[in-house]
């Protein structure tokens, strides 16, 4: 069935479909007895796949990465879908329309997309107002930024902006440091600035009556040098764990030909499987375990999750491989962890 409507959608404009499926889906689980075929269809609840993880517990180890639900309008929707856990945004404090389109483009050939969003959201104050719509009972996640026009200098500023902001409203924290689609973004990822901006946070959380956890989302295209300073980073911080990883902009051995026309972007999908999965490995045995890790990146099926857990994943987020699987991966991959 998912199948049929993929080969349609991927007829149109990917973020003009990625608009309709939303309305799509809102519609189609609007109507009576659909949610119920669905959660039969797609969702697999079991004890066993709980996992209790910085003082929270998720439903089930597979939740969907930042970027599909920016602006946390179809949240209480996905739960029918199998997922364990919803990560919104990346928000930043104002809204802001991101790069110019085109700035989503599918590489059918390789499973995969490149994408320069740029961060484009509704701003803080759309996003609060759809989570105060919540009914899910599923873990929420804030994956927070800086606007573009923020310099480094005071990109601190709007990372607490967010914090303050979302706190009464999410369950726990992602600092994202690691989108290719903001200039100069990436740069927070040194040593010091990004120690000082953990640490900002985390002071900040300890004035809060209930402490939500902070976790760092990070590129795929650092060195080994430069993933020991992360977990140096995690020890000195005491943020309570990572997501790894974000795109690549690494286009090595893709099968799309003239890729270079599509211009900048970051990759997701099948080309960062294997990247995903050794950068998970490093930090799991060069840390001795000693904080849990979020594994996202290329998992387009039960062999990709079980792979990112053996690597010590401890859960796991899905997003490309969502759109070109379908829900039917949710249902697969917890099938799967059932049986370790």
């Amino acid at each position: 069935m998912y199948a049929l409507i993929k080969r349609f959608f991927f007829l149109f404009d990917p973020e003009k479909i990625h608009h309709f499926t939303f309305k799509l889906i809102k519609s189609t689980l609007a109507i009576p007895g659909v949610k119920s075929l669905w959660k039969k269809w797609y969702v697999v609840e079991d004890k066993k796949l709980e996992r209790e993880l910085f003082g929270l517990t998720f439903k089930n180890p597979v939740g969907l990465a930042a970027g599909f639900d920016k602006n946390g309008k179809l949240f209480n929707e996905l739960e029918y879908c199998g997922f364990g856990f919803i990560e919104v945004g990346t928000v930043t404090p104002l809204a802001q329309d991101g790069n110019p389109k085109k700035r989503l483009f599918r590489l059918t050939a390789d499973e995969a997309i490149i994408n320069r969003m740029g961060f484009n959201n509704d701003g803080l104050q759309v996003l609060i107002e759809q989570l105060k719509k919540r009914k899910t009972k599923l873990m929420i996640g804030g994956n927070i930024g800086k606007n573009k026009d923020t310099p480094n200098e005071s990109a601190v500023d709007d990372y607490v902006t967010c914090f303050n902001a979302l706190y009464q409203h999410v369950d726990y924290f992602v600092v994202n440091v690691s989108s290719p689609n903001t200039p100069n973004l990436r740069a927070l990822q040194d040593k010091a600035p990004l120690t000082a901006l953990l640490k900002t946070l985390k002071d900040l959380n300890e004035t809060k009556e209930i402490k939500r956890p902070i976790l760092l989302k990070i590129a795929p295209d650092l060195t080994n040098e430069q993933l020991n300073d992360i977990i140096e980073i995690v020890a000195e911080t005491k943020i309570e764990g990572v997501i790894a990883t974000n795109t690549t902009i690494d286009r090595s051995n893709l099968k799309t030909k003239n890729v270079e026309a599509i211009g900048a972007g970051g990759v997701s999908g099948k080309p960062l499987t294997k990247r995903s999965t050794e950068v998970i490995r490093y930090l799991h045995e060069k840390s001795k375990g000693s904080f849990p890790i979020i594994g996202v990146g290329g998992i387009h099926s039960a062999e990709d999750a079980v792979e990112k857990i053996k690597a010590g994943a401890s859960l796991l987020q899905v997003y490309t491989g969502f759109i070109y699987e379908g829900p039917k991966l949710l249902r697969e991959i917890n099938e799967a962890l059932l049986k370790l």
